[in-house]
């Protein structure tokens, strides 16, 4: 795997609507359909299918040359979303001198210091007139120059400030996007605000034509490799974009090869804030697309989806922590990754994560076929853990799996850290996983 492309994919993925826009691009020029939710689905032996939700969750699939009844699915999940900074509606705070800031909203559980002082843009998706109320024409857009920034207040007014500050997010978090003149400020109020103004001229239409926006705020600093010897590579979004391209990487470069099982990735949104919405885990869809492949398959067979599911394996695919050189007292002192080490099972004895010795068992073996290290991650006895895709999925499948994902640094910072060589294993597992079918 070449990081080159991974760097340039996470750079064009600057939200979960542009993640998926990337995606569903992918899949179109791999030869992939576009399937309509509310048409007839007519499927073929080794055909390859996808469908969006919401433009933020993407579920692709290579049909198997036997029913999917009778193999089974080859599940790949993992998450389009990332923590960040959500544009409220009437977002203009107007301050002394005409500087404009922006009322934003935390979205999940970002770390907020690492977002002082960089330089950032704006990305999402906008609404205007559609052919009628109940069909809104969606615009994705990406500004892709840096329009804000959140300044950090001077260490001479907070002496403290190296000592620990609790932060505000309506107070210490606001963006600044400029300073205007009052005339200039009124016209653009007029026209619907200074956002409105800005996505409408970089989509090349009115502002009053803006019926309502999905937008957020991201840090423009392009993603890189680091480190002595080019071991480790920076960007913001890793989690969970990495494994989604590693997923992506694996069903594109095993798509020729024929395989009896079907064949599923399934990249849903909003996971940092819980799953619960039509295009999250916790959501049915990825249980009605098994079904309706189901129906086409073996129509006589009122039993084939529950046939189907019990025969599937997922592999939930979340990015895990790395033991990190300076807290080493935060880690479990046996079951800790680091970068470099190879791909992560995660384990919970509260059942946080999917992961049970069979299906560990499972992904150890597809690891040692495919030639690469597996590492352990299980929380430090006094520390709560996190959950992930895995468990949420099974109150819609009952369904086989593990929690993977890499070791990475600063989960949840606007710029994470990950080693390429992680990465490249985990698409060979992937691949494993997918192509020895």
């Amino acid at each position: 795997m070449a990081i080159d492309r991974l760097l340039r994919w996470l750079d064009a993925s600057s939200c979960n609507f542009m993640a998926v826009d990337t995606i569903r691009r992918e899949l179109d020029n791999a030869g992939f359909t576009a399937l309509d939710p509310c048409a007839d689905w007519q499927l073929e032996p080794g055909g390859r299918y996808y469908m969006v939700r919401n433009d933020s969750a993407v579920m692709a699939w290579i049909c198997g040359t036997a029913p999917l009844a009778e193999t089974g699915a080859r599940i790949i999940a993992a998450h389009s979303d990332s923590p960040c900074f959500k544009i409220k509606p009437n977002a203009e705070i107007i301050g002394d001198g005409g500087v404009v800031c922006l009322n934003v909203e935390k979205y999940g559980g970002g770390i907020m210091y690492t977002w002082f002082d960089r330089p950032l843009s704006i990305s999402g998706r906008v609404m205007t007139a559609g052919s009628d109320p109940l069909n809104p024409r969606t615009h994705l857009v990406d500004l892709r120059r840096p329009v804000a920034v959140i300044p950090h207040l001077a260490i001479h007014f907070n002496r403290g400030v190296n000592e620990g500050n609790p932060l505000s997010v309506q107070k210490d978090m606001k963006p600044v996007v400029g300073y205007y003149t009052p005339d200039k400020l009124r016209e653009l109020m007029l026209r619907g605000g200074v956002v409105r103004c800005m996505v409408a001229e970089h989509l090349g239409i009115q502002p009053e034509e803006v019926l309502d926006y999905e937008l957020c705020l991201y840090p423009c600093e392009p993603a890189a490799v680091c480190g002595a010897s080019g071991e480790y590579f920076q960007s913001a979004r890793i989690d969970d974009l990495s494994m989604a391209f590693g997923a992506l990487e694996a069903m594109l470069a095993t798509a020729d090869t024929p395989c009896a099982a079907t064949r599923i990735m399934a990249i849903f949104d909003n996971e940092e804030t819980g799953s619960g919405t039509r295009q999250g885990a916790a959501s049915p869809v990825l249980r009605d697309i098994m079904e309706r492949i189901t129906a086409v398959e073996t129509p006589d067979d009122r039993q084939s989806v529950y046939k189907a599911i019990a025969r599937s394996f997922l592999i939930s695919a979340d990015d895990a922590h790395a033991w990190h050189p300076n807290y080493n007292e935060k880690y479990d002192p046996t079951n800790h990754p680091v970068i470099g080490g190879g791909p992560v099972v995660k384990i919970n004895a509260n059942c946080k994560y999917m992961t049970d010795a069979r299906s560990a068992a499972v992904f150890r073996s597809l690891c040692a076929k495919a030639g690469v290290n597996c590492q352990v991650f299980v929380n430090h006895g006094d520390v709560a853990g996190g959950s992930t895709l895995g468990n949420i999925l099974t109150s819609q499948l009952d369904v086989a799996g593990v929690d993977v994902g890499n070791a990475i640094w600063a989960m949840h910072s606007a710029r994470e850290t990950a080693g390429v060589s992680d990465q490249a294993d985990a698409v060979r597992v992937f691949k494993t996983f997918y192509g020895d079918c």
